[in-house]
């Protein structure tokens, strides 16, 4: 897909409904006693894959116009009787393998080549502790997963300098209906924190709480049930981030509805970056604006351990601003739906730009980037990042321009309007 560039930018978009907020909410209503109504959900190949995922295990699922009704399992997930498949859907993997644990019998969770070389060995062993038996099956820490579940007992978990946040909040979810409280302890580095408080308000929406104890410890109470609920998913932070870089790059105006400027999507967090950067910032009630101006020069390091999924729009950003950019802190990217800081280093360079990467992130040099033709790498966020580095510069091309349907369908045509 060609890319044209945009001379002047004055638009209004929205975005659909966050994807974390969208899995954990489909899981916790399917374990819920009781109908659920999913308002502004996300539907993409993502949620696609759990939806399927959680009807083999005995849920009732419909779309309703633009809802999802979710008929729930009061805690107890059926045995489907074959693998359940997830594609290239990390969190899926993750936050089902603990809630198939719940159930009675095996299970076997797989996905896409790439899915299979996410690690996800700290999970099935809390699991184990828990009194699930929980492996891989080729007994290396990868998927595909096999589970002979027969209920979770509780107790307490440490967590030590993990991979994922996920791990996290996979036990949270499913944590109510163990025999016994949960205690989850974590200890040395964390990433992606605020995706735990994002998982914990999804829960207090459908009646369980969970409560934090200084500086990292969780403990569930045991006899907690989730009720069916009419939830509101908010706007996907992410999403909207690569329309905050349009205005960015094409010193512009956006504004974009239904984003809460108090959520607790971590990935709000780059719209400081931006004002940081030279953008201006309106936050509004359910609305955020960004105006584009001068992008500011010199060395500026960022810590994206609460954010890396915004890596990639940082990265970007960095490509444009004059000066470098050290980027900290997000390792773990390499272990996304690609390689993610190999994949910027490698794709930024064909754009003239000098990207290095490091032991936990990325040096960028940036200024004047000029056109090329981008692999994805199959990878969402890298085609949706650079589709908007060719709104500001000529002559950028996406391979695999599909890919973006993981998360954000329309994207494509939501750039389109931008013209207009």
């Amino acid at each position: 897909m060609d890319i044209r560039p945009l001379k002047d930018l004055n638009a209004t978009v929205s975005v659909p409904g966050s994807k974390s907020y969208t899995q954990r909410a489909l899981i916790i209503a399917a374990l819920a006693e009781g109908q659920s109504h999913l308002q502004n959900p996300l539907i993409a190949e993502d949620t696609g894959y759990v939806m399927g995922a959680l009807q083999s295990l005995g849920a009732e699922i419909r779309i309703d116009k633009e809802d999802i009704c979710v008929t729930g399992l009061s805690g107890h997930p059926r045995n489907p009787g074959g693998e359940i498949y997830l594609g290239n859907n990390g969190t899926a993997m993750r936050l089902l393998t603990a809630m198939v644990a719940l159930g009675e019998g095996l299970f076997t969770l797989t996905g896409s080549p790439r899915l299979l070389q996410r690690p996800i060995k700290p999970l099935l062993d809390a699991l184990t502790s828990m009194g699930a038996n929980a492996q891989t099956k080729h007994g290396n820490g990868y998927p595909p997963v096999v589970i002979q579940a027969h209920g979770l007992k509780g107790g307490t978990i440490t967590l030590t300098d993990i991979e994922s946040s996920q791990y996290i909040s996979a036990l949270l979810i499913s944590a109510p209906y163990a025999g016994s409280d949960t205690v989850i302890e974590l200890q040395g580095k964390i990433p992606s924190l605020p995706y735990v408080e994002v998982t914990r308000d999804a829960m207090k929406q459908f009646g369980v709480e969970v409560n934090q104890y200084p500086p990292h410890r969780y403990v569930v109470q045991s006899g907690q049930r989730y009720r069916g609920s009419r939830y509101c998913i908010e706007g996907d932070c992410s999403s909207a981030s690569y329309f905050f870089l349009a205005a960015a790059l094409c010193k512009g105006r956006i504004r974009v509805r239904h984003i809460n400027p108090r959520t607790l999507q971590g990935d709000i967090g780059i719209l400081a970056i931006m004002e940081r950067l030279g953008c201006t910032v309106i936050r509004g009630e359910d609305w955020v604006e960004v105006k584009g101006g001068e992008l500011t020069s010199g060395e500026y390091t960022f810590d994206m351990v609460g954010m890396p999924d915004m890596v990639p729009t940082l990265a970007v950003l960095a490509a444009m601003r004059p000066g470098r950019t050290v980027i900290t802190n997000c390792a773990h990217l390499r272990l996304k739906e690609s390689n993610r800081l190999a994949a910027l280093a490698t794709e930024l360079s064909k754009t003239g730009v000098k990207a290095d990467e490091t032991e936990d992130g990325l040096v960028i040099d940036g200024d004047a980037p000029h056109g090329a033709e981008i692999e994805t790498y199959n990878d969402h966020r890298i085609a949706m990042s650079f589709a908007i580095l060719g709104l500001a510069i000529p002559g950028i091309k996406i391979q695999d321009e599909g890919c973006v349907d993981k998360s954000f369908p329309g994207f494509w045509e939501a750039l389109k309007r931008l013209y207009g």
